[in-house]
């Protein structure tokens, strides 16, 4: 047996467009890679906000073992009692203790051990929740008597607060993969004691748009500084991705990969 474990997270799947996507190629993907443990960000998955009970069991099925979220998860009210019953959807652990669901897990993958999943919110430019550093630390106490591979989904702003946290747990997590901003950085890389990390892994969405949104739409909520209705985009979807192996003896990282497909010309 392998003493290494590959690990598939794909990036904030924004709606139906990215969705459909995942169910086209996620099959390819974790037969290419070995795939031992699937990650998805899924805090878009339903109509661009939240996760719904119907979408998740979707992803689940399609072969996806632990779905992350972030901010956004809280705009459908109904995620709420799906975080409450459902170990395997995360929502960022630091925020406050009175909201329901997990911040945290252990996934056994039977002879290959247990891996921690831990989902974190950056506070730059977000919402003023506890110190996702802390609640790093606090995690990684309680998880580190079951397993040496740990990965963290860090759902943040600013590049910088998603470093600093790679730089502060380097060596004491496997990975530090960025999510939120929906736009691909070309940084991956392990960094000195053997955690994987990258700025953002991605949209797995449509690009012919902001983010997610249809162009027009956007472009007039910055030129009218007031609110209009989010609409979902359709077109140029993209699948975004990273595959990492983990030595799960010692936890560290031996390789990232990113993957974006159809690519950028």
């Amino acid at each position: 047996m392998s003493d290494l474990i590959n690990i598939l997270f794909v990036g904030d799947v924004v709606g139906r467009p990215g969705l459909s996507l995942v169910e086209k190629l996620l099959k390819q993907y974790i037969q290419k890679y070995h795939v031992d443990l699937c990650i998805v960000n899924g805090e878009n998955v339903t109509e661009g906000k939240g996760v719904s009970q119907d979408d998740a069991r979707m992803l689940f099925e399609l072969g996806v073992h632990v779905i992350t979220t972030g901010n956004h998860l809280w705009d459908r009210w109904q995620t709420k009692q799906l975080l409450a019953k459902e170990r395997n959807i995360l929502r960022p652990l630091n925020y406050p203790k009175d909201n329901p669901g997990y911040g945290f897990t252990l996934y056994d993958l039977k002879e290959k051990g247990e891996v921690g999943i831990i989902n974190l919110q950056g506070r730059t430019y977000m919402q003023p929740i506890d110190d996702p550093f802390r609640a790093a630390d606090w995690a990684i106490s309680k998880i580190a008597n079951d397993t040496k591979v740990i990965f963290i989904d860090m759902h943040a702003e600013t590049t910088s607060e998603k470093l600093a946290l790679a730089w502060y747990l380097d060596g004491r997590v496997s990975a530090v993969v960025g999510t939120h901003t929906h736009v691909p950085t070309s940084d991956a890389r392990i960094l000195t004691n053997g955690t994987a990390y990258i700025s953002d892994v991605g949209m797995t969405g449509p690009y012919d748009s902001v983010i997610g949104m249809k162009k027009e739409i956007a472009i007039k909520r910055f030129l009218t500084q007031t609110p209009h209705k989010f609409e979902m985009a359709s077109d140029d979807v993209h699948f975004c991705a990273v595959h990492i192996q983990v030595n799960r003896e010692t936890g560290k990282a031996k390789k990232i990969e990113q993957i974006i497909f159809p690519g950028f010309a």
